[in-house]
């Protein structure tokens, strides 16, 4: 493998440097769109996605992504591929390598992603595991920067399940030193190894603050931006009952709104269930953005991809 390939597997694969880079590039790339001009630095390049997990904003995101850079991509479903049939990752990897220019891949364990990068001689992508959702945040942090004109010196509050999409925000916030309280129920936090981890890191650089609690009032409680997902991921659907349960006082609604910040912000990574983690009136009123965080998902797949694959850019914006 070469020494330049550069996996994405979490954001702890990026320094904060980076991770302000990639956001900066993803609002450029967006105002050039919006402006009609062409950007394709990945002329004859080629994405393979192999998607294990069902998908609708990474799937068209990516695969118009990479169009609007000038290259191609191949959709690969489990079911219809090889690896459907019991063909070892590690050579599904290898081969890949040997046709595409970059892999991402949406899936289950963090280890069977791992496993994929470690074999791949091209750069690997996380679309998603049940331990990391990375490129959401990079989208996640677009949306906040266009909102708020800053990333820093706001305060985070997540609300629900200590999932995939906590454990980004819990890396997101060690790695640019942000403010972030979550409300999880006991049972149903995040990975302690991840918190820890985050802990250390913000103990080192002296920077960012991690608070964990029972509580969603008061970990919105002053919040700039609340971020909430389904109380039931993928592969969960059976748990749906008993999590429902567990959950109940943690949709995001009018009345746990009204204890944030008056200007408070409302992300949702989607699908959203009305009236279980987030209410209809919150997520269809003034104080979402929602349906700007999903469509910030091309722009942030477009800047990640020519990240990896394509010519470096420094952005002049400050975040």
């Amino acid at each position: 493998m070469g020494s330049s390939k550069r996996d994405f597997l979490s954001l702890y694969d990026l320094s904060a440097e980076e991770l302000r880079q990639l956001v900066n590039r993803a609002i450029e790339l967006k105002g050039l769109r919006a402006q009609g001009e062409i950007v394709q630095p990945l002329l004859g390049k080629t994405l393979a996605m192999i998607f294990e997990k069902a998908s609708t904003r990474t799937r068209v995101s990516f695969e118009v992504g990479m169009f609007e850079l000038g290259g191609h991509a191949v959709n690969l479903a489990g079911a219809g591929s090889q690896l459907g049939r019991g063909e070892p990752i590690e050579d599904t990897a290898r081969v890949l390598s040997e046709y595409c220019s970059v892999i991402m891949i949406r899936t289950f364990a963090q280890a069977r992603l791992e496993t994929l990068a470690e074999h791949a001689s091209v750069p690997v992508i996380n679309g998603l595991t049940d331990s990391f959702h990375p490129c959401q945040l990079i989208a996640d942090l677009q949306t906040v920067f266009e909102c708020r004109g800053q990333i820093d010196s706001l305060e985070y509050a997540w609300i629900g399940d200590g999932n995939n999409m906590a454990h980004s925000w819990i890396r997101a916030a060690a790695l640019l030193g942000l403010s972030l309280l979550l409300a999880c129920p006991k049972g149903y936090r995040p990975d302690t190894a991840i918190v820890a981890e985050a802990r250390a890191r913000m103990a080192k650089s002296g920077r960012g603050n991690l608070l964990i609690t029972d509580d969603p009032k008061e970990a919105v409680a002053k919040a700039d931006v609340i971020s909430t997902d389904v109380w039931a991921s993928m592969g969960q659907e059976g748990e749906q009952a008993a999590r429902e349960a567990a959950f109940a006082g943690y949709c995001v609604d009018i009345a746990l709104l009204k204890e944030a910040a008056d200007d408070a912000h409302v992300l949702h990574c989607l699908p959203a269930h009305r009236g279980e983690e987030i209410s209809a009136e919150v997520l269809e009123g003034s104080q979402s953005v929602v349906w700007q965080q999903a469509g910030n998902r091309l722009h942030a797949q477009k800047a990640l991809l020519e990240f990896v694959v394509g010519p470096k850019h420094e952005s002049s914006r400050p975040t």
